[in-house]
Order: C-alpha cells, then structure tokens, then sequence
C-alpha cells in the first residue's frame, strides 16, 4: 500500500504522458507476475478468457454512455464530472457476451474486474463433491473480480453469465496506466472498489452476528 501510495502521490497531472521508463512498472500487474510462479493458482488474463468465451467488441461509444449512466447513479463512488467519465471510460473495454459463457472461473487468478452494464449473471461456488451453491445474481452496475485484481489472490466463486451481456473491463495494466497517467481517476475507482468491499464486510458481519446471536 506504502509503494501505490507513493505511485499517487508521483503521478503525473492530468493530460499529461511522459514516457514511462522501465523502473515504473505497474504496481497492479507487477503483483499477477510475482504470483505465476505459484502452482497452486492458474493465472487467466482478460485477453485469454475473451477468446475462449468468444466476447465480442461493443460499441465504445454506447458503452461510455451505460458506464456513465451507472456511476452516476451508485451512491457508492466518488463523483466525477462528465468529462472525467469520458476518459475513464478510455481504460475500459467494453464486451459482449453469450448467455451460459464462464466469464470468471472459481480459485484461477485473474488479473481483471468486470462491470455489468446490462443482463444477468450467477455467481456460484462450487462444492467439493461437485454442487453449485448460488451465492446471488449480479446486474447492471454491480463489480466482479475486483478482489482478485486489488490483491492477486485465487476468485473465490465463478460467475456465469445467464442472459447475454455488456460488460465493461478493466485488468491490470490498464489500472496501472489510470494510476500513472490520471491518478485522480485512479483514485475514484479504487475508492469505489474500497466502499463496495466495506460494505459487503459489513453484511458479512452483520449475517455472522445474527447466528452467533442465535446459538
């Protein structure tokens, strides 16, 4: 945290693109390298699950326009001018995907997120006998992956796509390079990212209390 800290703190102002020299290397992907030499976890990047799930490009333009929409009616992210939206928007890729298409798959390592702009997807563990435990269903604005991106680790359940959707996708590299070049933006998300995983602690929390209230 020490390292990105300091990253923020040196970025450049917004507008700005100096020539990055090959002692910034990204703090985000820098994490997903030091990982593959664990065994234990197989790393799927974006570009590779894309392929196998045959995501196909959608409309950038039309995509900007559903992120922004959304964000701006999440009362859990920083607020941004319409401007500032548009160029998030530029460290995106927006996807279309098939119904029935595993877009993140259970204790692999992913090194992105995914925002839904539109359809329904199952988020499921899966059980060691085989049995898949619905954990909810994610929609329009909700995040997925984003604790693997912040933190390296394996995805905990897999999240399946139920109709066909519009996603929204942001990996590593491309966090990295929001950080560098618009540390403000950067800034936003990972606060986003921040409020969204303190507010599912707490329900954790609040769920844990209510049955150890009850023994």
């Amino acid at each position: 945290m020490k390292k990105l800290i300091e990253r923020l703190k040196g970025a450049p102002s917004s507008g700005a693109s100096p020539a990055v020299s090959p002692e910034d290397s990204g703090y985000f992907s820098t994490m997903f390298m030091e990982h593959q030499g664990d065994e234990t976890q197989m790393l799927v990047t974006w570009l590779a699950r894309a392929q196998e799930i045959k995501a196909e490009p959608f409309d950038r333009k039309r995509g900007a326009e559903m992120f922004a929409k959304l964000w701006g009616a999440d009362r859990y992210v920083a607020a941004l001018s319409a401007d500032e939206l548009q160029r998030m928007s530029q460290y995106l890729e927006f996807v279309t995907v098939a119904a029935n298409h595993e877009v993140i798959g259970q204790d692999e390592q992913g090194d992105y997120m995914l925002i839904v702009l539109d359809g329904t997807l199952a988020v499921d563990r899966v059980q060691p006998w085989g049995d898949r435990a619905r954990l909810a269903e994610a929609r329009s604005g909700d995040m997925l992956g984003e604790m693997s991106l912040l933190d390296a680790g394996a995805r905990f359940s897999a999240c399946t796509t139920l109709t066909p959707c519009i996603l929204a996708v942001v990996d590593a590299q491309r966090l990295d390079e929001m950080i560098m070049f618009e540390p403000r933006l950067g800034l936003a998300l990972l606060a986003s990212l921040s409020r969204r995983l303190s507010l599912r602690l707490r329900q954790v929390s609040a769920r844990l209390s209510a049955l150890l209230s009850r023994t």
